[in-house]
């Protein structure tokens, strides 16, 4: 592993803005500031004069559909895709093929991404009606929590037996992530549209069948068992206005008992959105009106929702031309999730800083991420250059993601990832061929 000196950069890391070099030995970042000390051993220096230096993005909430689902998606073509967009670390869910139900299988997509991932990773056991014995080892196991799916979703991992609910969050360690869709709701909304429309329903109907009212209740639920038994849960891809009002206003989210994330297609799409991307857009929960992205906008400014995850979720183009009810549901982005969330400061929604809380300090300290999340002497080298003025324009000869497309295409963003490295590797550099280093299992904090 060769050593690196990042040379004049402009760090942007805890709420801090600053010109700096910094200097990875051994996988570690070993010096940062303005004076470079004097370095013994041989290292590759790269100018980053004009560029945006930040800890790499960590990203939750993410569907590689290995094993099972290859077609799809896979651990190597996905993590290629991740690093090319700056992300350096990933937790993946399980509702793969088979569903991530047993400690086994656990170990068995730990084994997969130990020679595959270029990014670093970790897996959540998933849910069930009738495996508590397991959910109660996963921690012990590697993975940072369970995930539980209040709410049908793609594979149908549904946990609806009340009974099993509680148990889990009383009796299972770690981080409880949910999906929180009320399952009731839906199915009465969806049955109401098939009497409308029969098998032609429009895409645009989705944000009434998957209503605000159905997270709304699918989460105060969560949240008032979470409350009532001191339950660590973190609630994944709030959607909704309504949602917002469940939460606490701590700032701190080292501190908080109860965290959450919103995606980046829930800040960048609308209900207006449905009549030109149809399908490409479906994705659970459903992408809602306006006044739902504007205040989730609103509630990362001030620090009621935490994080920005991706749930980056492919499917092939022939599966999303399907009409409404056979379309899965789910979006592709972790590859320009970066360079698409820069397009808000563009518009001066977000600062440099925030991006960086929300997508790499936050998902660090709510997840107890150790030794990565922030540029600091001593911590892995997670770090990605970003070039602020090339632009790119997102087509199907960028896209790395196996499913080969994105809603982005066609679109042009301004900014553009230059480098990607993952624990001190240089994994991705400005589309040019780079030698394959696996990433790490990310270790979590007790």
């Amino acid at each position: 592993m060769p050593d690196y000196l990042i040379r004049d950069a402009l760090v942007v890391n805890e709420g801090d803005e600053f010109y700096a070099s910094v200097y990875i030995r051994k996988g570690h970042i070993e010096f940062i500031g303005g004076q470079i000390p004097k370095i013994k051993s041989d290292f590759i220096e790269i100018d980053a004069n004009g560029k945006w230096l930040f800890p790499g993005v960590i990203d939750v909430h993410v569907h590689f559909r290995e094993p099972g689902l290859t077609h799809k998606a896979d651990i190597f073509s996905e993590s290629h895709a991740a690093v090319a967009g700056g992300v350096t670390s990933f937790i993946d869910m399980p509702n793969t093929q088979p569903k991530t139900l047993s400690i086994p299988l656990l170990k068995q997509k730990f084994s997969l991404a130990s020679v595959s991932s270029r990014a670093n990773y970790s897996f959540y056991l998933g849910a069930s009606n009738d495996n508590l014995e397991e959910m109660k080892k996963a921690k012990e196991n590697g993975a940072p929590g369970i995930k539980v799916f209040l709410g049908a979703s793609t594979g149908n991992m549904l946990v609806d037996n009340e009974s099993m609910i509680e148990k889990i969050f009383t009796e299972v360690p770690g981080i409880i992530t949910v999906h929180a869709e009320n399952e009731d709701i839906i199915q009465k909304n969806l049955k109401s549209y098939k009497q409308k429309y029969s098998s032609e329903i429009p895409f645009s109907a989705h944000a009434d069948i998957r209503s605000a009212q159905a997270c709304f209740e699918a989460s105060q639920y969560a949240i008032r068992l979470a409350r009532k038994y001191g339950t660590r849960l973190h609630l994944a891809h709030v959607s909704t206005l309504d949602e917002l009002q469940l939460l606490d206003h701590q700032t701190d989210v080292a501190k908080k008992a109860i965290t959450s994330e919103t995606t980046v297609h829930h800040l960048l799409y609308d209900t207006s959105d449905y009549e030109l991307f149809q399908g490409k857009i479906k994705c659970n929960p459903s992408i809602k009106g306006k006044e739902h992205k504007t205040a989730l906008l609103k509630g990362l400014k001030d620090g009621v929702l935490d994080m920005i995850a991706t749930d980056h979720a492919p499917h092939t183009l022939d599966e999303k031309m399907l009409p409404y009810p056979d379309c899965p549901s789910g979006i592709p982005f972790i590859q320009f999730s970066l360079p698409g969330l820069l397009e808000f400061y563009r518009k001066g929604i977000f600062t440099l800083p925030e991006i960086v809380r929300f997508t790499s300090h936050h998902p660090a300290l709510a997840f107890k991420i150790k030794d990565r999340g922030f540029i600091r002497e001593g911590y892995w080298a997670d770090l990605v250059l970003v070039s602020p003025d090339k632009s790119m324009e997102v087509n199907k000869e960028n896209i790395l993601s196996k499913c080969g497309w994105s809603p982005l295409e066609g679109q042009v963003l301004q900014s553009s990832v230059f480098a990607t490295f993952v624990s001190g590797n240089l994994s991705f550099l400005n589309l040019a061929n780079v030698p394959f280093f696996n990433g790490k299992q990310l270790e979590f904090n007790d």
